[in-house]
C-alpha cells in the first residue's frame, strides 16, 4: 500500500470513529419500555476495533514519514513540520493584515480615529509568499506520498 493510500484510509477511519461515537451517544438512553435503534454496546465494540486499526495505521504512517527522505528537509516527517509551520505563519500574517485594515465611518467629528500599527501591504505580501512556499512544499510531499510504500 502506498503512503498516500494509507493517509486516505486514516481519514476514513477517523470519520468512521466520529460517526460511531455519535451513534453511541444518540442511543445511550431510551425511554423506559423502549429499546434503542442500535445497541450502544455493539457500537462500542466496533468503535474499539476501528480504533485499534487506526492506531496501527497511524504508527505505520509515522514510521514511514520518519524514514522517508525528502530533499532539503531530511525526512518526510521534518518536511511535514515545516509545511505546517508555513501554513500557520501564512495564516497569522493574513489575520494580522486583516486586523490592521482601517475602516472609518464618518458619522461625526468626535469619533475616535484609528491608525494601523502594521504595514498591511507588507503583511499581505509576506502571507502570499508563505502560502506559495506552503503549496510548493505540500506538492512535493504529496508526490512522495504516492511513490512511497507504507512501512511495516
Amino acid at each position: 500500500m502506498k503512503l498516500a493510500e494509507a493517509l486516505i484510509l486514516r481519514a476514513e477511519q477517523q470519520k468512521r470513529l466520529q460517526q460511531l461515537g455519535s451513534r453511541m451517544i444518540k442511543n445511550a438512553k431510551v425511554q423506559e419500555g423502549d429499546s434503542p435503534a442500535e445497541d450502544p454496546n455493539v457500537l462500542l465494540s466496533e468503535y474499539s476495533r476501528v480504533s485499534q486499526e487506526w492506531v496501527a495505521l497511524v504508527q505505520r504512517i509515522n514510521r514511514t514519514n520518519n524514514v522517508t527522505p525528502l530533499d532539503g528537509f531530511g525526512s518526510l516527517a521534518d518536511a511535514i513540520a515545516v509545511r505546517d509551520a508555513l501554513r500557520q505563519r501564512a495564516d497569522i500574517h493574513r489575520q494580522l493584515a486583516d486586523a490592521g485594515l482601517i475602516t472609518q465611518s464618518a458619522f461625526s467629528r468626535n469619533e475616535i480615529k484609528f491608525r494601523s500599527a502594521v504595514n498591511v501591504a507588507s503583511m499581505q505580501k509576506e502571507a502570499d509568499t508563505l502560502a506559495r512556499a506552503h503549496r510548493e512544499l505540500d506538492a512535493s510531499i504529496q508526490s512522495v506520498n504516492w511513490t512511497t510504500e507504507l512501512a511495516a
